[in-house]
């Protein structure tokens, strides 16, 4: 059985869709949500203390609750609301970079995020060894990889990136309103205008990038949806499905049929497929040495 974990909302939504989406996610089959503001500080729909009441309201419909730390800080106001984070005391942290792990380690159970760059065993145990608790591996891994860092049976468990466009970088930079021919400070929250992100193609078409404010992410939608024996063999025991506007609670109908109710993966992907998501599916991540934005079918 695998523990279906929504991720944080890597988008910019008007504060009636986020409250709409955590509603359906509250009637999902999902055993675990992730919520904070993890890309940009100037989106504030909601703010620290409305997401912490959310999380409230999400535990006592029966998930498990994490808060998601800011990926990139760059000001004081930043800072401070981490430092908010850190010091709450009601819900685990999950840490996306150098300053939230200081914060955190030796304080309290802590979640190692993505966006912290693990990629050996002794720097996973030396996380484990300030406090780690689980760890959410980097999207560029190959499944035998996280399994070489973390073996199954390790003493935390793995939670990989199963579902939505990869977090690729970040940058001090807003792509989006230089996009817009704006300023970042002045960038009129032109974010709102692009629910999962505005597509960069080649070109040739195909979808290459996609840029989210200061975020880049992958043009495609991974999905380890066909990839449940891997997942197995690597130890994983936690899958993250990346929020998107449209289609998202199908997705995870489809992956608790496949991952915890024995549905042939076959026909779920296809199901997928015909859904109005923010572009084709890729895998290539997961498969050793191969480039992230294919489609790899064994």
């Amino acid at each position: 059985m695998f523990d279906l974990s929504v991720g944080p909302v890597q988008y910019y939504w008007s504060r009636q869709a986020v409250i709409d989406f955590y509603a359906d996610v509250a009637d999902s089959a999902a055993t675990s949500v992730c919520l904070g503001e993890v890309v940009c500080s100037r989106r504030h729909e909601f703010k620290p203390d409305d997401w912490l009441d959310l999380a409230r309201d999400l535990r006592q419909s029966g998930k498990d609750v994490v808060i998601g730390t800011q990926a990139l800080i760059e000001t004081e106001a930043e800072l401070r609301t981490l430092r908010r984070l850190a010091e709450q005391g009601d819900f685990i942290v999950e840490a996306n970079d150098a300053a939230a792990v200081h914060l955190l380690a030796g304080h309290a159970p802590w979640v190692i995020g993505l966006h912290v760059n693990v990629y050996s065993a002794p720097a996973l145990a030396e996380y484990i060894s300030l406090g780690a608790r689980r760890w959410v591996a980097p999207v560029e891994l190959s499944l035998q990889a996280v399994g070489q860092i973390n073996p199954p049976g390790s003493l935390v468990p793995s939670e990989v990136f199963a579902f939505g466009r990869m977090p690729l970088a970040l940058s001090a930079r807003c792509f989006t309103a230089r996009h817009h021919h704006l300023q970042k400070d002045t960038c009129g929250f032109r974010c709102l205008d692009d629910p999962d992100g505005l597509v960069l193609r080649t070109r040739e078409g195909q979808d290459f990038l996609a840029i989210n404010g200061i975020q880049t992410q992958s043009g495609s939608v991974h999905c380890l949806l066909g990839e449940k024996a891997a997942l197995v063999q690597a130890g994983v025991t936690r899958l993250r499905l990346s929020p998107t506007s449209r289609g998202f609670a199908e997705v995870v109908r489809q992956f608790d049929a496949v991952m915890n109710g024995g549905a042939p993966a076959t026909a779920a992907i296809e199901l997928l497929k015909d859904l109005d998501l923010p572009g084709p599916l890729s895998n290539g991540f997961a498969q050793p040495k191969r480039a992230g934005l294919e489609w790899v079918t064994s």
